[in-house]
């Protein structure tokens, strides 16, 4: 017996476990996989709702082209209905990129070109961090309403300048938490979440490694001042799937620290960084990091594990290390099952619903409360953080 141990062992190690499962039978799966129940590989049906056919157009603009989330950004407004007018930006580079991208919109000469145009009902806008809540103030002040790249705030005092200002203007302040509302898996995930798949949701754990790219980067990454710090920024997505798959309204941080492990040559950046939170709905744990190893070949293995009364699930968002190709990922294990689904051809409802919401001030496509709840969780996380030292 022993013999037979020592073997199984050495098969293990040599094997590692996912190698050993591509290597076994079927019939051996429910030995060393799921248990009793089967495993079921599924492809998600693609969503045949409000996004095969928007119902509604609108104009809009983009203002700020610090960061080129502005492309997914513009392709999900257009996605939804929308016709891209103009772009107004200082960049020579990031106009012509953005222009080869999108031919369709104009150069125009000032912001306040498309601050004044009445036609135009959204501006979205990727500036540096800490210009976007007060370019989106700008925005709702001009009657229009506003799409910010995350994060779209980096202190409390702006926070509280985006919550009088929609108070004051009615105006709608929407951010793109974009691992969620544009990454195929989550939105397969809320939707199991809703139909009950797992019970109650008790506890999100994010981890959200990403990669640095030195020498692409401007000097604001660097600067906690203008990108907010690594739990206001990273975090902010983390943050915001804490508060939707919990169904959370109220929420607080129970802990959390920073850190610059590895980047001597930037002394004020934050390389590390974690967070427990905790709402009425549930719990939530995030990790996020700029670790993400070259060899990976993609910008980082983000991964969700949500955790309910009756089940759980797992997203590998990106990648599945030495499995699957690509990406969008989905494990759901339930009392009767364990299932794979392949969530590639889910398609994103934001767009539409967001367009929706605009023309009938609805907030379908995103909770007004929750987002501006994500951005104050992280804030405070940000905030009163433990800053951690590590012997070099």
């Amino acid at each position: 017996m022993r013999v037979e141990n020592y073997a199984r062992r050495s098969f293990l190690k040599a094997m590692g476990s996912a190698g050993m499962l591509t290597a076994l039978p079927d019939a051996a799966h429910g030995l060393y996989g799921a248990g009793n129940g089967p495993i079921v590989h599924e492809v998600a049906a693609p969503f045949q709702g409000i996004e095969a056919k928007p119902q509604y157009s609108i104009r809009f603009s983009v203002i700020g082209l610090d960061h080129y989330h502005i492309m997914s950004m513009t392709a999900a407004a257009i996605r939804g209905g929308g016709e891209l007018v103009s772009v107004y930006a200082t960049d020579p580079k990031a106009i012509a990129d953005f222009i080869k991208l999108y031919p369709q919109a104009k150069l125009a000469r000032s912001e306040q070109e498309i601050l004044d145009d009445p036609s135009i009902k959204l501006v979205a806008g990727a500036q540096i961090p800490n210009l976007r809540a007060p370019l989106g103030i700008r925005v709702m002040h001009h009657g229009k309403d506003y799409l910010s790249d995350k994060p779209a705030i980096t202190t409390l005092e702006q926070l509280a300048d985006v919550r009088a200002a929609i108070k004051q203007t009615g105006r709608i302040f929407a951010i793109m938490y974009s691992e969620r509302l544009e990454v195929r898996a989550a939105v397969k995930a809320g939707d199991l979440i809703q139909q009950g798949a797992i019970g109650k949701v008790v506890q999100t754990i994010n981890i959200a490694p990403h990669k640095v790219n030195d020498i692409t980067r401007p000097a604001w990454f660097w600067d906690p001042e203008q990108y907010g710090g690594i739990l206001c920024d990273i975090g902010s997505h983390q943050a915001d799937q804490f508060v939707y798959y919990t169904g959370s309204t109220t929420a607080a941080v129970t802990a959390s620290q920073i850190a610059n492990v590895n980047h001597p040559a930037h002394p004020r950046f934050q390389d590390f960084g974690d967070m427990m939170l905790h709402g009425n709905g549930g719990a939530g744990y995030v990790r996020v990091d700029w670790f993400t190893p070259d060899g990976l070949g993609t910008w980082g293995d983000g991964r969700l594990f949500i955790l309910g009364t009756e089940g759980y699930i797992e997203l590998r968002k990106y990648v599945d290390i030495a499995g699957r190709s690509d990406g969008n990922h989905l494990f759901v294990v339930d009392a009767k099952q364990t299932k794979y689904i392949d969530c590639s051809k889910v398609e994103l409802p934001f767009g539409p619903q967001f367009v929706s919401d605009i023309v009938n001030r609805t907030h379908t496509g995103q909770n007004q409360e929750q987002a501006l709840l994500t951005a104050e969780l992280v804030l405070l996380a940000q905030k009163n953080a433990k800053v951690l030292t590590f012997p070099t």
